[in-house]
């Protein structure tokens, strides 16, 4: 694994490269209020077949902080990262919010995306799972230490092993000068007054019907974000898509089960 930066749309965004920069390129997207290190496990097992790059979305991780987080923003970094890269073709797995922000890439530039692996996120939501996404452990704003985060992450989620969850919170705080610790992401990305539009479910639904390259719709069996029904209906409203379930997952489906959404995930990136 590599640390690197690069300068996109006046702004420097951190990603980490895994594996052979000869081989065919895998951009991998992460959650909102997340960073790339959220794939080290899954960058781990894919990088002897491709050219790994985890990203720090724009307010995340190591990226710089920026003035709009709007969901154009975001499609236009990832677009600016492939042709800074002279990147064709790519494979990209998004999360949660990195999923939302590959599918409208994918949707509104076809050439752009070669596969496309959407994680856990459609045009429409549980209203119980979002809600306690905003209210959970995510919601405290500051940590006596990092160990405070990682027992409150594992009682609120037991499936992840300690080394994901080390990552998440390693990787996701850091000191402040009064000795605390808090999140290493921009807190406007939480401000009611700084949130982007509400999103458009029909606009969305629209949408997914102008991806045109191969996608797979993932879902964590017991995900309390995506529903069943949607899941099934993004599969027959893109035009070639799939849909697979990972057991004994919730939302954070490479983290819950690692084996599982590999075993789900790289046979389809694999396939030619």
């Amino acid at each position: 694994m590599q640390d690197k930066f690069l300068s996109l749309n006046g702004l420097r965004f951190h990603f980490l490269e895994w594996g052979n920069a000869s081989a065919p390129p895998l951009i991998l997207l992460h959650g909102f209020m997340d960073h790339a290190h959220r794939w080290d496990t899954f960058s781990r097992a894919m990088c002897d077949a491709f050219r790994v790059l985890a990203m720090d979305a724009r307010g995340h991780g190591e990226s710089d902080w920026a003035d709009d987080y709007s969901r154009d923003k975001m499609v236009e970094d990832i677009d600016a990262f492939v042709r800074a890269l002279d990147l064709s073709r790519v494979a990209v797995v998004g999360h949660s919010m990195g999923a939302r922000v590959a599918y409208f890439l994918a949707a509104q530039n076809p050439n752009a995306i070669g596969k496309l692996v959407i994680v856990d996120m459609g045009p429409e939501l549980n209203p119980a799972g979002a809600r306690r996404m905003r209210t959970g452990v995510l919601a405290q704003n500051d940590f006596a230490s990092p160990d405070e985060l990682f027992d409150a992450a594992r009682a609120a989620n037991a499936r992840p092993t300690d080394e994901d969850l080390w990552n998440r919170v390693r990787y996701g705080l850091k000191a402040r000068a009064d000795g605390r610790w808090v999140w290493r992401y921009d807190p406007n990305l939480r401000n009611p007054t700084r949130r982007p539009p509400p999103r458009d479910p029909a606009r969305e639904w629209t949408l997914l019907k102008n991806i045109s390259c191969p996608t797979l719709v993932v879902r964590g069996e017991e995900s309390d974000l995506l529903g069943h029904a949607t899941s099934e209906r993004m599969a027959r409203e893109i035009p070639h898509a799939h849909y697979v379930v990972v057991k004994d997952a919730g939302h954070s489906v490479s983290t819950d089960n690692p084996e599982g959404f590999l075993a789900a995930v790289k046979p389809f990136l694999m396939d030619a």
